[in-house]
């Protein structure tokens, strides 16, 4: 059976506006605009990025579509949304899967650019906003956070089987520099927070609540600036804790979560296990679960969920935590 070629997919817009793809790499950028089936490559730098606005511009391209793979994305979408071209950034397994039900089995970054802009166009993706100032600084910090958080995990598990003393002080001292390090981190998130106004109310509004503390609410302020600016259905779906059906026929499959942002369900996990110690409400929901027969894990992926969707309310609303207000966790 022969796959039908990549280029026959139909736009699913009435717009015949040309649709742009751009595959990011460390020194260059490789563009694909549709409908005149222009190619080009430029420098991955401000004036490679500044003809590549240009360029696009002049094409009234509607829509330009890039993969997310860091700081490298997100510089380039950043300028070329202060161009005034609209930019989609979207997930690389999506685009993947796109390329493969197409029958785009190559892989270069001339064919990934050309991907990305059939996939703008069959798929019109969500375009992306301006970030607020230095969200890819605050990125950036937490990214670094959480690796020097890893790395201290491992290496207090690794201190804790050394026998040879050299190797157990060389353990403490490497521990203790990682959890200056990430003091020293915390301190500096905490300032460009601080130095926002916006941010700084997310992160009182989300410190209010019980069992999360100020390195918490300050890590979802960076790694979920949509919070408070979606619905609840979308807010869940985003962090990739909203239950997706699995049915087929009369077959019902069991609802699980998936996609979303793996960081963000790491630090509600543990925010919503806090919450469970410190709040009888949240407690109450978890024993609940349990003792409806829910496994210990589905149980806590509702309560990350609940804390979730409480969270977004409360920052849509800039009210703080109150017993009163939010009712019971039914």
């Amino acid at each position: 059976m022969q796959h039908e070629p990549l280029h026959d997919v139909r736009p699913a817009s009435d717009d015949a506006r040309p649709v742009a793809g751009v595959d990011v790499s460390k020194a260059r950028l490789d563009v694909f605009i549709d409908t005149p089936g222009r190619r080009l490559a430029v420098a991955n730098d401000d004036d490679g990025v500044a003809a590549l606005a240009a360029e696009l511009l002049e094409h009234r391209v509607r829509l330009v579509v890039l993969e997310a793979t860091g700081r490298y994305h997100r510089r380039v979408a950043a300028a070329l949304l202060d161009a005034g071209l609209e930019v989609a950034v979207v997930n690389p397994a999506h685009v993947r899967d796109f390329a493969r039900a197409a029958g785009k089995l190559e892989k270069d970054d001339g064919i990934d650019a050309e991907v990305l802009a059939r996939f703008g166009r069959a798929m019109n993706p969500r375009v992306s906003q301006k970030a607020p100032p230095q969200q890819a600084l605050l990125a950036d910090l937490v990214s670094r956070r959480r690796g020097l958080v890893q790395a201290r995990v491992a290496e207090a598990n690794r201190a804790r089987e050394q026998t040879a003393p050299l190797a157990r002080r060389q353990s403490a001292k490497l521990l203790r520099l990682l959890e200056q390090q990430v003091e020293d981190l915390d301190r500096e998130i905490a300032k460009i927070i601080e130095a926002d106004d916006g941010r700084r109310g997310k992160a009182k509004v989300i410190d209010s609540v019980p069992g999360i503390g100020p390195d918490t609410a300050n890590q979802l302020v960076a790694e979920l600036p949509e919070l408070g600016e979606l619905n609840r259905q979308e807010i869940a779906k985003l962090a990739g804790l909203a239950p997706l059906k699995r049915d087929s026929g009369r077959f019902r499959g069991q609802r699980k979560i998936g996609g979303g942002r793996a960081d963000v369900r790491a630090c509600l996990y543990m925010a919503a296990f806090n919450a469970r110690q410190k709040c009888d409400r949240f407690r109450r929901y978890f024993e609940g679960l349990m003792a409806r027969g829910k496994r210990y894990q589905v149980a806590m992926t509702a309560c990350m969920r609940k804390l979730l969707v409480t969270l977004n309310r409360m920052v849509k609303t800039n009210t703080h935590w109150d017993y009163h207000l939010h009712g019971e966790l039914t």
